[in-house]
């Protein structure tokens, strides 16, 4: 049984001012594994004065200080990773391959990746007679999720220290363990006091104190197009910035030259990997009506290498919580009712798994994108299958959405893909289930959110520009 009741603020572990305890649920098991504290606006206001305290002096070191730190972190987090595992394991249910492999170390990735592109960035440049000023912004607000805990927090925590900048954090109460380790890891390599400063708590009040604070500069949201909305909102008072990376329904065009094979699996397991809780999982798949029937074949084969169960040793595990269980139920539902052909899966647990908050890998056939499963991000192990006659009504289809998170393309011919790409209105494409690149940038269109994350681009989510006036006389003359 975990017991993380403190919180770590000013390099400290301290007491919260009147919180109460959260039982953190496994989502394998149902059952309690631990003990978390709920914390308050003053818990947040304490964590603000820490970080603000901080940012004088973090702000003025050299970058190679900041590079060395981040190194250092780096090293000590590999050596817990083993532990980070378990832990994201244990808070969120995913397979111990997976939140040993990806889902812990894609923070390292993300360290390192981050520190490579800091070694080249510019944060001054003259231009004619003045002078150009990249000033990191000051104290930033971290609102993370559940889904991939360590990878979201790292995404932002890179760019943020490595600019100088310093960090308040509220990790998902659902899944917080991890964050926890996360802190501990930091405090062992020595971070100064304030630069990173944990908050446990819910949305509608830390993450709400968080969003709102009037001495946080800027705050970085990765969750639910809903709640990104609050969090713009609870934002706006403060003018201060708002960098979100939010829900998706991104879509997988086959085209007709695709090798079928490769696309179709591919596509899947980048979808089932994480039990579907993914922001920028390929959900709906837009196939050729000519070779529906061999992509469903196809399909429902390979669907059967992602059966769920323990954590422990399987390939797939459960869904985060009760309530998204239910959510994604009720979305299975309502595609059957609308219409939808369930060529895999469909509603209630698995067989022999009564206990735990698993969900059958789910693929829906003749599906049209008006229908609610095409419309709602359901945030589970479900395939949409929508068919299309002409390129056009799939790039038309793809495009008919409110999100714009990422999009695929499945293609024999690299050129062929390539146009394809280009007519889809999303922030992050994929060609032929390439893999993850943390070096170029990630976010969205439209409701999917604003900003990006990884690499040199993440930076400026975290920097000010100042313009100097006269600062060259003789250039000006």
């Amino acid at each position: 049984m975990r017991n993380y009741m403190k919180f770590y603020i000013g390099g400290e572990w301290i007491e919260p001012k009147g919180a109460k305890a959260l039982d953190v649920i496994n989502p394998a098991t149902e059952k309690v594994v631990g003990k978390i504290s709920l914390g308050s606006a003053a818990d947040v206001d304490a964590a603000v004065k820490a970080a603000r305290t901080a940012f004088d002096s973090w702000s003025q070191t050299s970058v190679d200080v900041r590079i060395a730190m981040t190194l250092k972190i780096a090293e000590i987090y590999q050596k817990r990773a083993g532990e980070i595992g378990e832990a994201i394991s244990e808070e969120m249910g995913a397979p111990a391959w997976l939140a040993g492999g990806p889902q812990a170390m894609s923070a390292v990735g993300h360290l390192m990746t981050a520190v490579e592109a800091m070694k080249n960035f510019k944060f001054e440049e003259d231009k004619g007679g003045s002078h150009i000023v990249k000033e990191p912004i000051g104290v930033c607000g971290f609102i993370t999720p559940w889904n991939w805990p360590m990878n979201q927090l790292a995404a932002k925590f890179a760019p943020a220290i490595l600019t100088g900048c310093t960090i308040v954090h509220k990790p998902s109460e659902i899944a917080p363990f991890s964050a926890y380790l996360f802190a501990e890891i930091l405090d062992e390599a020595g971070l100064p006091a304030g630069v990173y400063n944990l908050v446990n708590g819910d949305g509608p009040t830390v993450g709400a104190a968080i969003s709102s604070h009037s001495d946080i500069d800027m705050v970085s949201f990765t969750g639910s197009t809903r709640a990104g909305v609050e969090v713009a909102k609870a934002a706006a008072p403060s003018v201060k910035r708002v960098h979100q990376e939010l829900g998706g329904k991104s879509p997988n065009i086959i085209l007709e030259d695709a090798d079928l094979g490769p696309a179709v699996a591919g596509s899947l397991a980048t979808l089932m990997m994480n039990s579907g809780q993914s922001c920028l999982a390929p959900t709906r798949m837009i196939a050729p009506n000519s070779k529906m029937k061999e992509i469903l074949e196809i399909a429902k084969k390979a669907v059967e290498d992602w059966t769920p169960g323990d954590p422990a040793t399987a390939k797939m595990g459960p869904v985060v919580s009760e309530a998204q269980w239910n959510k994604i139920q009720g979305l299975i539902e309502k595609g059957v009712a609308e219409g939808a052909t369930v060529v895999a899966g469909g509603p209630g647990k698995p067989e022999g798994l009564e206990t735990g908050y698993y969900v059958k890998p789910t693929i829906f056939a003749d599906v049209t994108n008006d229908m609610t499963i095409a419309r709602e991000e359901i945030f589970g192990p479900v395939l949409v299958i929508i068919g299309y006659d002409t390129e056009e009504e799939a790039i038309k289809i793809a495009n008919d959405t409110e999100y714009g998170l990422a999009g695929y393309v499945q293609s024999g011919d690299i050129d062929h893909a390539r146009h394809v790409a280009s007519k889809i209105r999303a922030g992050y494409i994929n060609i032929n289930n390439s893999q993850m690149d943390f070096s170029v940038p990630f976010g969205g269109y439209k409701r999917s959110g604003n900003g990006r994350e990884f690499g040199e681009h993440a930076f400026e989510e975290f920097l000010e520009l100042k313009s100097v006036l006269g600062y060259n006389p003789a250039a000006a003359a």
